[in-house]
């Protein structure tokens, strides 16, 4: 529904699965729903739930994955961010522009009648295509999700998949379902597609820094963007128009932009790029500080302890994000082992003197751009019929952030099977432009922030 970071411009260069009509060889290759619809269509139907600035990149990506491929059916909560009147505001028109300039246009063929707005929209698209990307607001994703998997389509998904309890159990029994119905779905946690972290999961593997004893998690950068309320928006509209800034929508930031931190170290403690991991506890500090509460009510700054099982060799992540101008910066992971220490993001182990033990190397004709490579990914599952699905590990990883989140705002230790197990939810009973949000300012426009000491679990609220 809504925007998040806009996606690199997908290259052209890049491998194809299906190059113009899909013929009978390829639509063998592929699961009955689908196989039948390519036999009789030169077009693959794409759909696109949510045209903010990430959907939109992602759209383009898939599209340039598959020459088959057309983007078929949009839809948003709001029609101005289809047709890109809205505030910040690029939708179909930018799309469009994107596929011009890579001489890929004819893979968009959406008139106004297969454009939907509104909270239900996303039903209208989905029962009419065979693929979906999905980069709605988090709070939406397992709903957006559920519904997918139920009508039997393949699914790109954006990270995170979950802003609390309820939302987590739900991608795991879709995740469930999905292959129980042999669909493919990949999520958009894209260091598992980037190769300086693929190579050093593979020096991991031979254990060239030993065991893992402890992870340092980062990312710490500045706010985002905000929306100014305007006059007629209901608190709805103002709220899922700044969904950042909200738990239920975003899951607070370190849900929204740390996620992919958290998921390295999850894949690498767990040892299982597939699965994943997850943390038994967390605890840690945070707060919101030189922020007006009229803006919304997450904190601007996280730190927090995780920590692993016996399993996974009692294993210590240091997790910490930030959101407040003028700060220093960092994102990437650094994991320490019994016998050095990695930078999977550069690709790099060193021993605990500094000295280098290896230096991934990108090839000469240059890594492929990770974003990409998802959508490539997603293609060739779907029309070679391989097992894919990253609903298991995104769930896990995005659960981790919101249990790091119930730490911080409650200043308790928190339990993960207690977390999971009371199965809590932060949506609203009513999705409707005139419903109330589950969060509503006081008079003076304000939002209540979380005080440590004083907020409860959610579950006990």
């Amino acid at each position: 529904m809504m925007n998040e970071k806009s996606s690199e411009p997908a290259s052209t260069s890049r491998r194809k699965f299906l190059a113009g009509s899909a013929s009978v060889a390829a639509a063998s290759a592929l699961p009955v729903e689908l196989s039948a619809q390519v036999a009789g269509s030169d077009r693959i139907k794409v759909g696109m739930i949510g045209c903010g600035g990430r959907n939109s990149g992602a759209i383009v990506q898939n599209l340039n994955a598959n020459d088959g491929a057309s983007l078929y059916a949009v839809a948003e909560a709001f029609a101005d961010k289809i047709d890109g009147t809205g505030p910040r505001g690029s939708g179909l028109p930018a799309i469009r522009k994107q596929l011009e300039k890579m001489g890929k246009d004819s893979q968009m063929d959406i008139p106004e009648s297969r454009q939907y707005a509104g909270f239900d929209a996303y039903k209208q698209v989905i029962d009419q295509v065979d693929v979906v990307c999905i980069a709605t607001p988090p709070g939406f994703r397992p709903i957006h999700f559920d519904y997918a998997v139920k009508a039997g389509k393949h699914v790109f998904m954006e990270k995170p998949v979950c802003v609390d309890a309820h939302g987590y159990n739900m991608v795991m029994n879709s995740a469930k379902e999905a292959d129980q119905k042999n669909l493919k779905v990949v999520v958009g946690l894209q260091r598992h597609c980037q190769e300086s972290y693929l190579e050093s999961f593979k020096k991991f593997q031979e254990g060239e820094i030993g065991e893992i004893v402890s992870a340092q998690a980062y990312w710490d950068g500045a706010r985002p963007w905000t929306i100014d309320r305007q006059a007629g928006w209901t608190e709805m509209e103002f709220q899922m128009r700044n969904w950042q800034q909200f738990r239920w929508l975003s899951g607070d930031h370190i849900c929204e932009q740390h996620v992919h931190n958290i998921d390295v170290i999850n894949w690498f403690v767990s040892g299982d790029p597939t699965m994943g991991g997850h943390p038994v506890s967390a605890q840690g500090h945070g707060a919101r500080i030189n922020e007006s509460a009229k803006i919304g009510e997450i904190f601007n700054q996280h730190f927090i302890e995780y920590r692993y099982g016996p399993e996974h060799n009692s294993a210590i992540m240091n997790s910490q994000c930030r959101q407040i101008k003028g700060t220093y910066r960092r994102v990437g992971e650094e994991i320490i082992g019994t016998e050095g220490l990695m930078d999977p993001g550069k690709g790099k182990i060193t021993d605990f003197k500094g000295n280098v033990k290896w230096q991934y190397r990108a090839p000469r004709s240059g890594a492929g751009n990770p974003k990409d490579a998802e959508h490539e990914k997603l293609w060739d599952a779907i029309l070679n019929d391989t097992p894919q699905n990253d609903a298991y590990f995104a769930a896990k990883s995005s659960f981790t952030a919101v249990l790091g989140r119930i730490a911080t705002y409650s200043g308790q230790l928190v339990d993960w099977n207690e977390a999971v197990e009371s199965d809590y939810s932060l949506m609203p009973e009513e999705f409707s432009f005139d419903a109330a949000p589950p969060v509503l300012p006081n008079a003076d426009g304000e939002y209540a922030v979380a005080n440590p000491g004083e907020w409860p679990l959610p579950w006990k609220a």
